[in-house]
């Protein structure tokens, strides 16, 4: 059962896209914005649809991934609250590269191209938070390439593991996604990354528990990572 309707201009003027457009300006993008509820493994588009805006996530979890021609999937992407996905497709008016499905019981905010375009004629503010939106997404593309090209295996493990303490604030680490997901995200083999996160455990280096993985020595596994 759906929950109470969210308050959409309230949410958007928190968002750094929106929070200095003008609450007039900023009412007309909410009034054409579409909420929608997506079930967990349910398909929001497919590569191939066309792009006829972006959205935004309020909560739950987007996976973007394609399939490639030998049939295995490569996770481009994992959304989540308060980020946006599809903005660039939707500036060059392309259909999507990309089948976007969640990961989890999901509600979406779809702000239709149109309103962004008008907004971006009325407010140069507007057009150079979104390109700087977009920068932050093609800088963080090149640091996979990077991460994929220059890194091993057990460097790109330890470097999301690193980051996710850093986040968490503490040695215990839920894994929001699972470990055949992270793995494609990571671009390995869930087989390559299970033998990776074994080879950290008889080290001393992580405890694992199912989805919750504990880190004990951090210290090691920074020097480690360094290699």
């Amino acid at each position: 059962m759906a929950g109470p309707k969210i308050k959409v201009e309230e949410f958007l003027n928190k968002l750094p896209l929106f929070n200095e457009i003008a609450p007039g300006e900023l009412k007309q993008i909410a009034d054409c914005v579409v909420e929608s509820h997506v079930a967990k493994g349910e398909v929001i588009f497919r590569r191939g649809d066309p792009c006829a805006g972006f959205h935004i996530v309020i909560y739950g979890q987007v996976k973007l991934a394609f399939t490639s021609p030998d049939g295995n999937e490569k996770v481009v992407e994992i959304i989540g609250p308060g980020h946006s996905f599809g903005e660039a497709l939707m500036f060059m008016e392309k259909p999507y590269i990309v089948t976007a499905q969640a990961l989890a019981d999901t509600l979406l905010l779809h702000v239709p191209k149109q309103a962004v375009f008008d907004e971006l004629e009325r407010d140069t503010k507007f057009a150079r938070k979104m390109l700087a939106g977009l920068s932050r997404r093609l800088h963080g593309l090149i640091s996979d390439v990077e991460a994929y090209s220059l890194s091993s295996g057990a460097q790109r493990v330890i470097g999301y593991l690193l980051k996710s303490e850093a986040q968490h604030d503490g040695d215990q680490i839920t894994l929001a996604v699972s470990k055949t997901v992270l793995s494609s995200r990571l671009n390995l083999t869930p087989e390559h990354f299970s033998r990776i996160l074994h080879d950290l455990v008889v080290k001393k280096m992580i405890q694992v528990d199912g989805r919750t993985i504990t880190i004990l020595d951090i210290e090691k596994l920074r020097s480690y990572e360094g290699r």
